[in-house]
């Protein structure tokens, strides 16, 4: 499964599949099954969102990976494991578990309650107390402010982060997340799902994500598993998909209307084609790379770290009768545009941004392309053309 070792492993643990196998869960006097023969593959490192309406399955689907409910028939792997071979309470040690209204223990100060389970792993005490800080600056709360607090003098939403530093405290491979965010605001909510967006960048971990929010599953998830009574998959596909060629028309009437206008508010930078400009190391031959602008015609390029994530644009007048390394030469970016951003929060980057070009980061913050409000234009014109031909092919 990819597991952190029982003494607390440093090494951070990225996301392996999930593939449930003809899963059905049928409760005793409870009618139809709840879930029925339902296959699923979760690829790794991915946010997989189960949508649908109250009473389809979703909820027991998801309990169904960490065994708090036990399948009737079927399999589910993770990573190449079967769950039914790995110990409830083991595995659950491993896989973290979100939902709504955070549910942490009123008793315990925030750090206890992050701490729970590096404890029941045998962490020591050091490498808690340097986890809880990590993980409560990571998710945007002061440990020095937060650390000893009670829950009950948090709001909605910081009791909501604190959840989801606990969900991650032991670094499991795989969270689970049962409609998180639904007893929040809209603005709440909002910051919140941007702040899941922004650490799975960084993690890479497999999360399921269970939501009846039609919105919400467009923007989190890479990939939406549409559910239907009596638990069955109707569609699974990712959300530019889902909204240009709904697979029926129950997906059709459950993602409303509008379509046409989510589209262009919910579509992910990372999901279209983006602009290529040279780029280079600072260790580039600066009259080399002179020579590669030239012959690119725009008369600039990027210069990227060791780790590719962007540093500064330089510029031919910059570059011309310069020997030797590129060095420090060149302008600071500004801040790049994330791939998990949606086109319109893209527009307004690049409507603030110092150049017409903003640098695009992927996962670790790995430059990824480029993108200026051309080709966030072309995007939008070629959304328009795939709905025109959706439209022509429903009316036939």
């Amino acid at each position: 499964m990819g597991e952190v070792s029982e003494g607390g492993s440093r090494e951070p643990q990225h996301g392996v599949p999930i593939e449930l196998r003809k899963v059905t869960k049928a409760f005793p006097g409870g009618g139809d099954p709840a879930v029925q023969e339902l296959d699923l593959n979760i690829p790794a490192g991915e946010i997989v969102v189960l949508l649908g309406p109250s009473g389809c399955g979703k909820t027991t689907t998801m309990r169904m990976i960490n065994r708090l409910i036990e399948p009737t028939s079927g399999d589910i792997l993770i990573g190449d494991q079967s769950s039914r071979d790995i110990d409830p309470d083991r595995l659950r040690r491993h896989i973290g578990y979100v939902i709504q209204q955070a549910g942490l223990f009123p008793h315990m100060t925030v750090a206890a309650n992050i701490a729970q389970v590096p404890k029941m792993l045998g962490w020591d005490k050091r490498r808690i107390a340097e986890r809880v800080d990590e993980l409560l600056t990571m998710v945007g709360l002061e440990p020095g402010t937060y650390r000893d607090t009670y829950p009950r003098r948090l709001s909605g939403g910081q009791q909501q982060r604190v959840g989801v530093a606990r969900a991650l405290a032991a670094d499991p491979p795989v969270m689970l997340m049962d409609e998180p965010f639904g007893a929040l605001d809209p603005i709440t909510r909002e910051r919140l799902q941007d702040e899941l967006l922004r650490l799975q960048d960084d993690l890479a971990k497999t999360i399921v994500f269970v939501t009846h929010d039609v919105d919400e599953a467009l923007k989190i998830g890479d990939h939406i598993a549409v559910m239907q009574k009596p638990g069955h998959i109707v569609q699974y596909a990712t959300p530019a998909e889902i909204l240009t060629n709904p697979a029926s028309e129950y997906v059709a009437q459950f993602l409303g209307g509008g379509s046409s206008m989510r589209l262009l508010r919910l579509t992910k930078v990372g999901d279209i084609a983006l602009d290529q400009v040279p780029y280079a190391s600072e260790d580039a031959d600066a009259a080399e790379l002179l020579a590669e602008i030239e012959r690119d015609g725009r008369g600039y390029a990027l210069i990227l770290d060791g780790m590719r994530r962007p540093l500064r644009w330089v510029f031919t007048a910059q570059l011309e009768g310069r020997s030797g390394r590129v060095g420090a030469a060149g302008d600071e970016i500004g801040e790049p545009i994330r791939h998990r951003m949606t086109l319109q929060d893209a527009m307004e980057a690049l409507l603030n941004a110092d150049y017409e070009i903003v640098p695009v980061v992927g996962r670790r913050q790995a430059y990824a392309g480029a993108l200026s409000l051309g080709t966030v234009q072309n995007a939008i014109s070629a959304i328009k053309d795939r709905e025109r031909e959706r439209r022509r092919g429903a009316g036939r």
